[in-house]
């Protein structure tokens, strides 16, 4: 059995002992269960700009335990969402158990008249009007273009040939294009080949990260083909690839831990950094066939140095000692491929790196 392996093993058999022995008593509240915000509110306004994350950690101490302590209200439209205006109120179940309830407010000021009362009756709003899970404007790249290539589409996806007068382009300039037939006014997006993505378990490439340059409209079909650079972020150069528009909409979760054992680590970072911090993304080597979903919230460990014990020297080699691995982060998982996840650092304690491990939520 391969080491991967047996740490997984092992990390399952810790997990469920640590969830068979927490208490579900919420005046015995342990490591396995929802624990509140010690400076937590009895009731809350829902406000423009907030979003489910910030609000979930205004009540508990661990955000991911929500929809533990959510109480749908089936009389209230889209009990699932939250609006701007609605009002949620804690209370405690006959067992003790936390629960947070919502009441709608209205679904807007009317234009020269009064604002209605507060109503837990149906009303109608918009579901885009809800408060997002975390800030969609951080994620929008990541939601809407394409973010990983695989080796087929390295190979088989229309290529930029040359750039009229130079080697780089921006927007409002003309690119040429080969391996498309696509008919004039097609839309696509411009991808640079980025990072190899490799599963640091096996070895085995799992793809190579797309990244964004900008978006192009073909321009004088042929071959090559004529495409106009209509914005772009970066440089666009002799080499970059050409992708099928692609938008997919915000999407409204509820923030959870895995129902699966999650053991995976770090592969990249998408900014490039050697260091991440709070509110970047990590692509990591777990997706969907690992049981992931968009929003499974995951603990990021800094991996454990290997140091010699020079205290007690009993030979002429000192002895290796790995230390243990450290909780650094709390990520959330936002978009979800097969074999890989992008996530989010919701939190981050202290410094974290590729290669550093993450698994289901701290149980603390």
């Amino acid at each position: 059995m391969s080491y991967a392996k047996i740490r997984s093993t092992v990390l399952g058999a810790v997990y469920a002992l640590s969830l068979i022995t927490a208490s579900s008593s919420f005046g015995q509240q342990a490591a396995g269960g929802p624990v509140l915000n010690p400076s937590h509110p009895e009731s809350y306004v829902v406000q423009s700009g907030d979003t489910l994350w910030d609000i979930a950690a205004m009540f508990l101490r661990d955000p991911w335990y929500w929809p533990e302590i959510w109480q749908i209200n089936p009389q209230v439209e889209n009990p699932h969402l939250i609006f701007p205006g609605d009002t949620l109120s804690l209370s405690f179940l006959d067992d003790g158990r936390p629960a947070v309830t919502v009441t709608r407010g209205p679904a807007g000021p009317i234009e020269g008249g009064p604002t209605d009362r507060l109503s837990p009756q149906i009303r109608s709003q918009p579901i885009e009007q809800a408060i997002p899970t975390i800030r969609y404007d951080t994620l929008r790249a990541f939601l809407s273009r394409p973010v990983v290539l695989d080796a087929e589409q390295m190979t088989s996806l229309p290529y930029l040939v040359a750039v009229p007068s130079g080697i780089v382009a921006s927007a409002g300039r003309e690119i040429y294009v080969r391996g498309t037939d696509a008919p004039v006014g097609t839309v696509f997006n411009v991808v640079h080949p980025g990072n190899t993505l490799v599963d640091p378990d096996d070895g085995e490439i799992i793809g190579y990260q797309g990244l964004y340059v900008g978006q192009g409209r073909v321009r004088e079909a042929g071959d090559p083909a004529t495409v106009f650079l209509t914005e772009t972020v970066r440089e666009a150069s002799v080499g970059d690839l050409l992708v099928d528009e692609e938008s997919i909409a915000p999407v409204n979760y509820f923030p959870s831990a895995p129902l699966e054992l999650i053991d995976g680590r770090i592969m990249s970072v998408l900014d490039g950094v050697s260091v991440v911090g709070q509110y970047q993304v990590i692509v990591i080597n777990r997706g969907a066939r690992d049981g992931l979903e968009p929003g499974h919230v995951l603990s990021v460990y800094q991996a454990g140095e290997v140091v010699n014990d020079t205290v007690r020297i009993t030979s002429f080699t000192p002895e290796k000692v790995q230390l243990p691995d450290r909780l650094a982060a709390t990520t959330m998982v936002f978009r979800v491929f097969d074999r890989m996840s992008y996530a989010l650092v919701m939190e981050a304690t202290r410094e974290i790196r590729v290669l550093d491990f993450v698994r289901n939520p701290d149980l603390r």
